[in-house]
């Protein structure tokens, strides 16, 4: 397979966060950005949240033509997964998915496909990650770690998923075939 073209755009506070040996590496996170475009996107990774003066991000980011930006190198910890940060990479994919009525019950249903482009950049990160990475064995969802369940926007009586992503459309299968990755479905801590 060849290697990926990968355009850097690191986020403005890329230097705070934690810096991390290659071998610290074993699982990579499939994310969806459940937004609408990797403009979009972008704007919310810039996003200071934490005291640290940093947000949430991915380190990679696939837009829906097969385009990979990367905004953080994989040495730095990115804020992508509850739990599981320190020893991951996060792959964004762009992909609406609940987007906008995340927390909606009425709005659970992601209906976004993956395109061949997308899934197809992502065969070819992974395959790069692996030899990247010395101990990258393992893949997972973002659903698959972060079970949390929180009280739904339009009515707080019922619960919905705090993550769906990458959810039901996602070809793991496709995916999972010649990666080399075995996935894992070990829920984060609570």
């Amino acid at each position: 397979m060849s290697s990926p073209t990968i355009h850097d755009q690191p986020l403005p506070y890329v230097e705070r966060l934690p810096e991390r040996p290659a071998s610290a590496i074993e699982l990579v996170v499939i994310h969806c950005t459940e937004l609408p475009d990797l403009a979009t996107a972008r704007e919310y990774g810039e996003r200071v949240l934490h005291e640290s003066g940093t947000g949430n991000c991915g380190h990679y980011y696939i837009d829906r033509d097969g385009s990979i930006y990367r905004y953080v190198p994989g040495t730095r910890v990115a804020n992508h997964v509850r739990g599981h940060n320190p020893h991951s990479i996060g792959i964004e994919l762009v992909n609406l998915g609940r987007y906008p009525h995340w927390w909606d019950s009425r709005h659970q249903t992601m209906a976004e496909p993956y395109p061949a482009a997308q899934i197809a950049a992502l065969q070819t990160l992974l395959a790069h990650l692996r030899n990247e990475f010395p101990k990258l064995r393992a893949i997972a969802g973002h659903e698959d770690l972060d079970i949390a369940r929180m009280p739904a926007s339009d009515d707080p009586s019922l619960d919905v998923s705090r993550k769906l992503d990458p959810g039901p459309l996602f070809p793991w299968p496709v995916v999972l075939k010649d990666c080399g990755l075995q996935r894992v479905t070990t829920p984060s801590p609570p």
